[in-house]
């Protein structure tokens, strides 16, 4: 679909193109996950309120700038949740699943899968929340036609799951797209490590205001701004959650997200700490389970709209109405929102744009070498990036490439650097991004000295530069 939508654009464009279709999936959430609230709760305030904090989040926002498919996962989940709510309501009554909705579902998870294998994330929490009709005696499926169609859309979900089965094995030992996200040596930060980054990830569903400026007074004024705002809304969302949770009306649809939630959540835990993948790094993956979230927080806080005073425990002098409270908290997250469009959260990895002014300031129109250590495709799009961005601005600089396999187990890299720059005309000058050796002592190379000014550092690229003479 993306070399489809690509191919419609001219070459000046393709920036535009790549980045277009994931912020069109992206919009297309805020009606998706409205119809999702609305069908599931049948509450035309809480689809109001779920639309309107997923438009603002700063996390969505993320997601639908970046040239990726992860929006397209959200329809994704949004559809299949959207079969399991008729599919629960149904068991709730006992009457038949309608063979339309289970060939729909089971084409929906096709090509969740088919978008993103992590989509099978959802398909196992809603495996397990199902599992409860099986096991519970007082819930359990009596309609044998229900029970049949139920069971040959997970037989169907399950065939589709196993032909992506060969891709995530190759991936899992072999594919250099996933090695950043491996733990290598199990340390005590990598136990705490997961726990902290789900932290990050589930708070900038909410809120992320400019921590990353570069001016500090700014990130330690919008930190504890953020910290106030948590420990005055934290209470409010669980005192409402409790709220909903025990509403008859409300109950099982609370309770059935709630238990998918929590499950992902798990499952992610369960892959990070006993196979050795973390992928708490990624708070991309994080797409799996974003809509339920949106669709639980619209629930949340139609509960907090209705009262005529709503107060928290950590400010109970601050006493404003539940209007006025779900009012505060959307503009939190528009805040947060604007903070991502302007780039001062959830940053661009990569800035080769912010390097280059430095490399023709420093090294002008003297040739320059651009060296660095390879171990997966990301130290391919880094360096790559720079080439772009030297051929995009025109800039005079006459620069050359070399990339260098790392071994983690011996330095061959600083070997091989060596034999490349012997080789080369001189004067040049060297430029290392992101060249991880073993040795923990500043390189020392023939004939080239290390630049010692201070120099500004750059998103995605820890640089040194030798003057080679």
């Amino acid at each position: 679909m993306s070399h489809w939508w690509i191919s419609l654009w001219s070459e000046q464009h393709l920036i535009f193109a790549a980045r277009s279709i994931s912020a069109i999936f992206g919009i297309a959430s805020i009606p998706a996950i409205y119809g999702l609230a609305r069908l599931s709760f049948r509450s035309v305030l809480i689809a109001q309120l779920a639309a309107a904090f997923i438009a603002v989040s700063p996390y969505g926002i993320f997601l639908a700038q970046e040239a990726r498919h992860y929006t397209l996962g959200i329809l994704w989940v949004i559809a299949s949740l959207c079969c399991l709510v008729v599919a629960v309501r149904r068991i709730q009554q006992q009457q038949p699943l309608p063979i339309s909705i289970a060939l729909v579902w089971l084409v929906i998870n096709a090509m969740g899968i088919s978008t993103h294998y992590f989509f099978s994330f959802i398909l196992c929490a809603e495996a397990i929340v199902l599992s409860k009709y099986w096991l519970n005696p007082e819930s359990r499926i009596t309609n044998l036609k229900l029970w049949w169609t139920i069971y040959a859309t997970v037989i169907g979900t399950i065939a589709t799951g196993l032909f992506w089965l060969n891709l995530f094995i190759y991936n899992r030992y072999t594919g250099e797209l996933t090695q950043w996200i491996k733990n290598s040596d199990r340390n005590f930060l990598d136990l705490l490590n997961p726990i902290f980054q789900s932290l990050a990830g589930w708070i900038t569903m909410i809120s992320l205001l400019p921590v990353e400026s570069p001016q500090i007074t700014i990130v330690i004024a919008s930190g504890l701004v953020m910290i106030i705002f948590f420990v005055w809304a934290i209470p409010i969302v669980f005192r409402n959650f409790k709220i909903q949770y025990s509403s008859s009306d409300n109950h099982l649809m609370t309770q059935t997200f709630t238990g998918i939630l929590l499950s992902v959540i798990a499952l992610f835990f369960i892959i990070t700490y006993f196979f050795g993948i973390d992928i708490t790094r990624g708070a991309r993956y994080n797409f799996v389970y974003f809509p339920v979230v949106m669709v639980l927080l619209g629930a949340i806080l139609a509960a907090c709209w209705h009262q005529n005073i709503s107060t928290s425990p950590a400010f109970p002098q601050f006493k404003v109405n539940g209007k006025s409270a779900v009012t505060i908290m959307w503009i939190m997250g528009l805040l947060s929102g604007i903070t991502v469009v302007s780039n001062l959260g959830y940053q661009k990895y990569y800035r080769p744009d912010l390097l280059l002014p430095i490399i023709e300031n420093i090294s002008g129109t003297k040739p320059v070498l651009i060296a660095n250590t390879h171990r997966s495709l990301a130290e391919t799009g880094e360096i790559m990036g720079i080439a772009k961005q030297i051929q995009k601005t025109n800039l005079p600089i006459n620069a050359q490439f070399l990339i260098i396999p790392e071994n983690q187990q011996s330095d061959t890299a600083t070997t091989t650097l060596i034999e490349q720059i012997q080789t080369l005309p001189r004067p040049f000058d060297l430029w290392l991004t992101n060249f991880r050796t073993i040795q923990k002592t500043p390189l020392t190379l023939p004939s080239c000295t290390a630049n010692t000014q201070a120099l500004p550092g750059i998103n995605g690229y820890e640089y040194k530069i030798y003057h080679c003479l």
